[in-house]
């Protein structure tokens, strides 16, 4: 008998005698089916509980990285805002008048070159400025024509047509001022009168105002191909600038000449005159003639800004003449002048 156990036993060993791999559910058990049972649920109670506990160390480790995603995004946006900010403050702060006077002249004197260019190569330079009332059109002009000769450059501000000329081609008296050879014209606005005011206060028929958009770039095409240097600019002005500006010419007897009854209209009407101006990009801001827009808020930068580009709308050299050397005065000859009693002098009040 106790040979058969032996065998017994050693059979239940496997080849390299050791015992085999016996699950749980064979270990014999003193527990009844019931209690088994139990013991069952409670485990897999315990296993869910476990993988619950890990979901949520997981989804806890997936907020914290959302939460430095969030942080980073952040510091992010603040830096943009920062350097945004940094340019709108730029935009919303004028130059320096020191600065401003030091660029101005830097710029005025490339002007004096470009000069003497137009008139050595012959050229024809046509500049328009355009733009709503109290824009520093004005102001933008008169920077650079006060440094230029004259004769070579004319600033040209044409009034209320007559009668004679609104029932002339309509193109035609601009065309009379139009610059000859190695002249600059500067059009205090421009044919673009007929795009603006005359179609928003009705000074032209509907037809008429049509007609200008068809024929305009064609008239600007032909004056190019006949060789004139064609230059657009509008400038754009805020209706808080505007306002501003407005409420500084009543308040000044030297510029309330300025104010006309029709630009208090105007204002009036600031959202139709941006209708038209939008409009009127859409038919004249051609490639071969495009508008150029000048922020105009602030005038030191607008001026700057505009004789900036305009320089660099047109190929020029250095021709400067050389310095020139006085000659000595005349010598005294016998000549006896006449008594300073016999003129009429100013009276000295200052």
């Amino acid at each position: 008998m106790a040979k058969k156990k032996e065998a017994a036993s050693i059979s239940t060993l496997d080849k390299n005698g050791a015992a085999p791999d016996v699950k749980a559910e064979e270990l014999p058990s003193d527990q009844s089916p019931k209690e088994k049972g139990k013991s069952k649920k409670k485990a897999g109670a315990k296993t869910k509980t476990i993988t619950q506990d890990q979901d949520k160390d997981k989804d806890k480790d997936k907020d914290k990285d959302k939460d430095k995603d969030k942080d980073k995004k952040s510091l992010k946006a603040e830096k943009k805002a920062g350097k945004s900010k940094a340019k709108s403050d730029k935009k919303t702060k004028d130059i320096s008048k020191d600065l401003y006077e030091k660029e101005l002249r830097r710029l005025q004197i490339e002007l004096v070159k470009l000069q003497y260019w137009v008139k050595a190569k012959n050229l024809k330079v046509a500049v328009l400025f355009e733009g709503r009332d109290a824009a520093g059109k004005g102001g933008s002009i008169k920077r650079i024509s006060e440094c230029l000769n004259p004769r070579i450059c004319k600033v040209v501000a044409l009034g209320t047509p007559t009668e004679k000329e609104k029932s002339q081609w309509y193109f035609q008296r601009y065309t009379a001022e139009l610059p000859s050879g190695g002249e600059i014209a500067l059009f205090d606005r421009s044919w673009y009168n007929r795009a603006g005011v005359e179609r928003v206060m009705g000074f032209c028929t509907h037809q008429e105002y049509v007609e200008f958009l068809r024929s305009c770039p064609e008239y600007e095409h032909m004056l190019q191909r006949d060789g004139i240097i064609l230059v657009k600019y509008w400038f754009s002005v805020s209706d808080e600038v505007q306002e501003t500006r407005f409420r500084d010419r009543l308040s000044d007897p030297t510029k309330r000449w300025k104010l006309s009854p029709m630009d208090l209209e105007a204002r009036a009407k600031w959202v139709e005159y941006s209708k038209a101006k939008d409009d009127m990009f859409a038919a004249t801001d051609t490639t071969r003639s495009p508008w150029h827009v000048v922020e105009a808020d602030h005038k030191r930068r607008a001026r700057l800004n505009c004789i900036s580009h305009l320089l660099s709308q047109i190929e020029y050299g250095d021709l400067t003449p050389p310095p020139i050397t006085l000659p000595p005065r005349q010598k005294s000859i016998k000549y006896e002048r006449p008594p300073m009693g016999m003129q009429s002098f100013v009276p000295n009040k200052f």
